[in-house]
């Protein structure tokens, strides 16, 4: 252990001469394990919300999307798409066709997606699994049945499993001088499936035939919907689909599917934790205080150590190792305090979320990354609140002995 941090060491925790600086001290300290704690579950409740929405968002995203590079709709062969499933690590391929249209439900109308899938569609998703009322059925007999967003359940007050129709109307791809200019059919509502607001608002799920028949079209497809093998080489698969298909098609994995989504949050994320860090560099002024006042305190020793031989350097260190002693004190003091809350909220739910929401209880999701950032982030700012403290300390003159 070197020098200047015994000295440090033992002035932490030393008797002072004025009780007032024990009692800043412990201000400091206890600022900083506050500031610490909440820096942790800020940060926490964040990869908690990021969690939830990644797992709600896999529920309807592929692994793997194909899309095309210009235009809505692109028609793959049967042959291609045979290759795409023999590629290594590839699951299961599903062709989906999505186009806007109109929905009308007995008074009430609205604008949404439809988007027809086929029989593999749940092999390549876990949509089913995200339905809250009635069930995953897009056909029953001779009927075509619908799965609709939550949001679209509500514009159109459809009841899961209602007898009601849905008609369904999309303008025509080429509209002619006579006649209606779109086309028309009918769906009945059999479950509605809850992910999030951006697709719940405005997706309504059919079989791909009905889709399909609703655009006459026989083989168009808006997107190649793939399951990938957890121990695939994503990348390596990405490329072999785009040798199959060509350049004239946007291979996208689940990051890049939602990446303006995943940035914007990423951003919020790191935004807050730097007004938390305004915040705790406000706390650092107690620490600056408190310093300040341990070296009015300790002048005499300080002198005695100069004149024994300690140059202004390792006095500078004993403040400045003074300094993040505290902070290392309140660290470790936050840490504990967040990992007691994160525990209390995993258990007994300290934080619920009022009902009509997916979880009743504030997702939270520890990382260790977070606990290094936040410790770094706190004994950089204990160092720079050490520094005026420090200087001011190793021009303290030395005490000459008087003969």
């Amino acid at each position: 252990m070197n020098f200047p941090f015994r000295i440090a060491r033992r002035y932490l925790f030393a008797k002072k001469s004025t009780n007032a600086i024990n009692i800043i001290s412990g201000i400091s300290v206890f600022g900083i394990s506050i500031g610490t704690a909440a820096l942790v579950i800020l940060l926490s409740v964040f990869n908690g919300f990021e969690e939830l929405l990644m797992g709600m968002f896999n529920a309807f995203n592929p692994d793997v999307k194909v899309t095309p590079y210009k235009g809505k709709f692109f028609t793959p062969d049967s042959s291609q798409i045979a290759k795409i499933d023999l590629i290594d690590g590839v699951l299961a391929v599903s062709g989906t066709l999505e186009e806007v249209a109109y929905f009308e439900y007995e008074n009430n109308k609205d604008f949404g997606i439809i988007k027809g899938v086929d029989d593999s569609f749940l092999a390549v998703t876990q949509l089913d699994s995200m339905v809250r009322e009635g069930a995953f059925l897009l056909k029953d007999g001779n009927k075509d049945l619908a799965i609709l967003g939550l949001g679209m359940r509500n514009k159109l007050a459809v009841s899961a499993g209602d007898f009601s129709l849905i008609k369904v109307y999309m303008a025509k791809t080429k509209p002619t001088m006579t006649g209606r200019p779109f086309n028309n059919s009918f769906i009945y509502p059999a479950g509605t499936f809850v992910i999030q607001q951006d697709f719940d608002n405005q997706y309504v799920i059919a079989s791909l035939e009905f889709v399909r028949k609703l655009m006459k079209t026989k083989d168009k497809l808006s997107a190649l919907e793939i399951k990938i093998a957890e121990s695939a080489d994503l990348d390596q698969v990405k490329i072999e689909i785009k040798q199959v298909l060509g350049e004239n098609v946007v291979v996208q994995d689940r990051y890049e599917q939602d990446e303006a989504f995943l940035k914007l949050m990423n951003i919020e994320k790191w935004l807050f934790y730097a007004l938390f860090c305004l915040a705790m560099i406000l706390v650092a002024f107690n620490i600056v205080g408190a310093l300040f006042m341990i070296v009015l305190d300790k002048q005499k020793d300080i002198g005695i150590l100069k004149s024994m031989g300690a140059t202004a350097r390792s006095i500078r260190k004993i403040f400045i190792n003074e300094g993040l002693l505290l902070c290392g004190l309140g660290l470790i003091i936050g840490f504990v305090v967040a990992i007691i809350l994160y525990i209390l909220q995993k258990t007994i739910v300290i934080v619920p979320i009022p009902m009509g929401f997916v979880v009743d209880a504030y997702p939270i999701q520890m990382r260790i990354t977070d606990f290094v950032v936040v410790a770094i982030t706190v004994m950089l700012i204990g160092w720079l609140a050490s520094l005026p403290a420090a200087n001011r300390a190793a021009r303290v003159s030395p005490i000459v002995r008087e003969e």
